[in-house]
């Protein structure tokens, strides 16, 4: 199930990512979709929230399209 979570999280960011200058918006908005999935999957909020945060973070020197 956190695998999920994950997944969802990082789609949530990637979908975001392009519209966000830097990396602590990009952490905050991956935090959220994290804590978005959390509730849909009924997950651990606080993993998930983690996780999204640092896809959200990294996602632009990972040269992820999209990410500035």
């Amino acid at each position: 199930m956190q695998k999920k979570s994950i997944i969802l999280a990082a789609v949530a960011v990637f979908g975001l990512a392009g519209c966000l200058e830097g990396d602590v918006e990009r952490g905050v908005a991956g935090a959220a979709g994290g804590l978005v999935a959390a509730e849909v999957l009924d997950t651990d909020p606080t993993g998930t929230a983690i996780a999204g945060a640092a896809i959200g973070v990294l996602c632009d020197d990972a040269g992820i399209n999209g990410c500035r």
